[in-house]
């Protein structure tokens, strides 16, 4: 896809995003969307297209590090509970409680008993947050095996994206075949008529970001909501004396 055109379709698309999260605040609704998927599918670049424009306070990412040693004594998912949002809020999930069914799957990181119990209750958690008032999106990023491969080479020869790749990510080309499987397993048990998986096709990234949020708008029935007229009040400047240019520290006009 030419910049020309995904930056035409992305101003259109996230001015559509701007009136989702006035509505969303103004009438106290609740959403979740899921970002899932493959190491450099490009979810990060699709959650950065959302929020680029949109008030933070309103629309949060929420993207945890491992758990500590206390959490992970805790309920599964007691430790995401804690980031679902209040009413008039959007939250992003950069990964989410679907790690046990991924990561932590595949590396070993969590014992068979406990992946099982995650498949079977999953349905049932998520159950709840819908019943809750809660709108959950979950997406699933699918990038090929030769574009993921692109993708790292990139990040390790660009110093801009070089802090992207970690040793899991080495990790992760290793054991393709265990992610794969992995993933199916997943689907099988949460792919559920309730809260259904959305695969996004992210092989291009500009038009998986647009197909995503194109999809994600869709399923939210948001209405415009019209901003009240505001008439700037006029400023008496003769009330203020400026002080001398000089008494401050200005920093160099290096571009001008």
């Amino acid at each position: 896809m030419k910049k020309s055109n995904y930056l035409k379709h992305l101003d259109n698309l996230q001015i559509e995003l701007a009136h989702l999260q006035e509505w969303v605040q103004q009438s106290g609704q609740k959403v979740v969307v899921i970002f899932e998927g493959r190491d450099a599918a490009g979810k990060g670049g699709a959650i950065k297209a959302i929020t680029a424009k949109l008030n933070p306070r309103v629309v949060r990412i929420a993207a945890l590090s491992k758990p500590t040693e206390r959490e992970t004594t805790q309920w599964y998912f007691q430790r995401y509970v804690e980031h679902l949002p209040a009413a008039g809020e959007i939250v992003l999930f950069d990964r989410s409680w679907y790690n046990r069914a991924g990561v932590e799957k595949v590396m070993g990181f969590c014992t068979k008993e406990q992946y099982q119990n995650f498949l079977d209750t999953c349905p049932t958690f998520e159950s709840m947050l819908i019943k809750s008032g809660i709108t959950l999106i979950k997406y699933w990023f699918s990038v090929s095996d030769e574009e993921q491969e692109k993708r790292f080479k990139e990040r390790l020869s660009n110093p801009l994206k070089r802090w992207k790749f970690s040793d899991m990510d080495l990790v992760s080309r290793s054991k393709w075949v265990e992610y794969s499987q992995a993933k199916d397993v997943m689907f099988e048990y949460t792919d559920t008529k309730q809260s259904p998986w959305y695969v996004v096709d992210a092989d291009d990234k500009k038009a998986a970001r647009l197909n995503c949020i194109q999809h994600m708008l869709s399923k939210i029935d948001y209405q415009t909501v019209e901003y009240p007229k505001v008439e700037l009040p006029e400023v008496h400047k003769e009330a203020y004396k400026r002080p001398p240019n000089n008494q401050y520290n200005h920093i160099p006009k290096t571009f001008e």
